[in-house]
């Protein structure tokens, strides 16, 4: 029975399956450049199969590196993500990750400046490191990304920032140069992205440097390039209602939010375009991967669920490699990986060791990149307030701690419930084989219960207008 065709199977008629060279590690440690987009969703891309936005930059990307087709963020949620990214570590380990997201303004939200970070290992092994763009690990004054080893700093420290009028969700100003509050006009998207290209055309090829480039697109409010009139009206609001007002509820639209995508897609190529004109872009490795899976007005098909869930839609999400000095282009592979293992691949490409007071849960990727080794074979685990998930192979496990409300109404009665999927079959996650695979289904569930026990426990929940902040 032959398959339906669509824009992923006319874009996969182009790549080949991923096969390392086996031709091992380059002589020159590499440079790093981590953008990180905001809410994207895995289809929201021309290379993921998106059906109305034009991304040429991201697509050349993946057409000249190695795109992930199982590519997942380590949390369903904003903050958590990030911490696990810079820490290489469940999110789950720290207080800060156990907010989805992280809303508190406090001394113990956030991530402690003594912890060894992605940022701080590389600059022991002599790396440059900067950040631009969106932060949401911390509030000042104790949390910052120059705390936790980046030398240079210009963004914003909230969840979410108005694109014209740079306020956050208290309708406060919200743009940092270092710690320093500073003003600029102009399009956040577009900021981001020029003083990104100006950090890479300030480097010499002496000093390798780590660049993290954290856009706040598509997150919400709903506001393309030309759009300083509907900023002005969420800027009213949210200094009126505080964080609803920027929720921007009755905003948005599909035509608004392929604006916001292609303007993303743009100003990555603008970075992109300041590797190739400095001589960089053969040793530089570039990821590209978003935050969690997409909301609102993302194109997540084939999946169901969306930001906040642990269905694949929540947590499956675009993720792209380049690095022309070791890696063939034009490839693709249905490996299953997680944002800790980047941190891992990243450290291990620089020579840098972790610590071992703080182990990493990732696994560095770069044996099966680089050196033919096999792919990798663990269990990627994933763990929320209301939810669980285990990646196995072809299967995973879901635990959903209450029981949604269609199983409620079925079978009579709340309480947790567990299924087990094969995603590399069934990616809208609807083919509950646990009762077809009884004994897998209880080896999963007592590893997830193992893993859930062994991470910091949820404290009571509270309600966004006692958290002094947001929920991304």
């Amino acid at each position: 029975m032959s398959h339906l065709p669509d824009r992923r199977s006319d874009w996969s008629a182009h790549e080949r399956p991923f096969a390392s060279t086996g031709q091992g590690r380059p002589t020159r440690r590499p440079n790093i450049v981590f953008i990180l987009a905001d809410d994207l969703g895995w289809g929201d891309l021309g290379c993921y199969g998106s059906l109305h936005n034009s991304t040429p930059v991201l697509d050349r990307l993946a057409a000249d590196g190695l795109r992930l087709t199982h590519g997942y963020a380590a949390s369903p949620t904003c903050s958590p993500t990030r911490i696990a990214l810079y820490t290489g570590r469940y999110p789950g380990r720290l207080e800060g990750g156990l907010q989805e997201p992280l809303v508190t303004r406090d001394s113990r939200s956030g991530i402690p400046g003594e912890h060894p970070t992605l940022p701080s290992l590389l600059k022991g092994q002599g790396y440059d490191t900067a950040m631009f763009g969106k932060w949401h690990c911390g509030w000042l004054p104790w949390f910052s990304p120059l705390k936790i080893g980046f030398d240079v700093f210009f963004g914003n420290l909230d969840g979410a920032m108005d694109y014209f009028s740079h306020i956050d969700t208290r309708g406060e100003p919200d743009l940092y140069e270092g710690e320093t509050p500073v003003e600029e006009t102009g399009y956040y998207t577009e900021i981001v992205s020029a003083k990104a290209a100006e950090y890479i055309r300030s480097r010499t090829p002496d000093t390798p440097f780590y660049l993290q480039v954290n856009y706040t697109a598509p997150h919400w409010p709903w506001e393309g390039p030309t759009d300083e009139a509907v900023s002005e009206k969420v800027t009213a609001a949210t200094r009126r209602e505080q964080l609803t007002g920027l929720f921007h509820f009755e905003g948005g639209s599909l035509d608004t939010y392929r604006i916001m995508v292609e303007a993303l897609d743009a100003g990555i190529g603008q970075v992109l375009d300041a590797l190739d004109d400095s001589g960089q872009a053969e040793d530089t490795i570039v990821v590209f991967a978003s935050d969690n899976g997409g909301e609102r007005f993302a194109f997540l098909w084939p999946f169901v669920g969306e930001k906040g869930d642990l269905e694949e839609g929540g947590i499956r999400v675009p993720f792209i490699v380049r690095w022309p000095a070791a890696l063939s282009g034009g490839q693709v592979s249905d490996v299953p990986t997680v944002t800790m293992d980047w941190t891992a691949t990243l450290l291990d490409a620089a020579g840098a060791t972790p610590a071992p007071t703080h182990p990493l849960d990732g696994l560095s990727l770069l044996p099966w990149l680089l050196d033919a080794a096999d792919a990798p074979e663990r269990d990627l685990l994933w763990r929320t307030r209301g939810q669980g998930a285990l990646r196995r192979g072809r299967y995973k496990f879901l635990y959903d701690r209450d029981a949604k409300p269609l199983w409620q109404d079925y079978f009579g009665g709340g309480g947790p419930r567990g299924r087990l999927f094969d995603v590399t079959a069934d990616g809208r996650e609807k083919a509950d084989l646990s009762r077809e695979l009884p004994d897998l289904y209880a080896e999963l569930l007592k590893t997830w219960q193992e893993f859930d026990a062994a991470l910091l426990p949820y404290p009571p929940p509270r309600r966004p207008s006692t958290a002094n902040g947001e929920p991304d």
